[in-house]
């Protein structure tokens, strides 16, 4: 059941960090991480009270996967930016 619920948060958090950045812009990165965990956790497919329950148990690897997410972002940036 966990490997199901990571593996959406996963999901989320790439979406998550792109909004993020989007609102807040270069800078501000707590206030992104926190828009970002934010996200996940509403847009989990799960009742408010098992939304609660994951963000509990689940707050590191939430936060690890925002963390994850933002160097998956940069390094496609970089990537990009070889290219040019």
């Amino acid at each position: 059941m966990f490997s199901n619920i990571k593996s959406i948060i996963k999901q989320l958090a790439k979406n998550a960090v792109l909004i993020a950045e989007s609102e807040f812009g270069a800078g501000k990165g707590r206030e992104k991480k926190e828009r970002a965990i934010s996200y996940i956790v509403a847009n989990l497919p799960f009742s408010s009270f098992v939304k609660e329950l994951i963000s509990i148990f689940l707050s590191r690897f939430i936060d690890d996967a925002v963390e994850l997410a933002v160097h998956y972002m940069h390094s496609l940036q970089n990537e990009n930016q070889g290219e040019e």
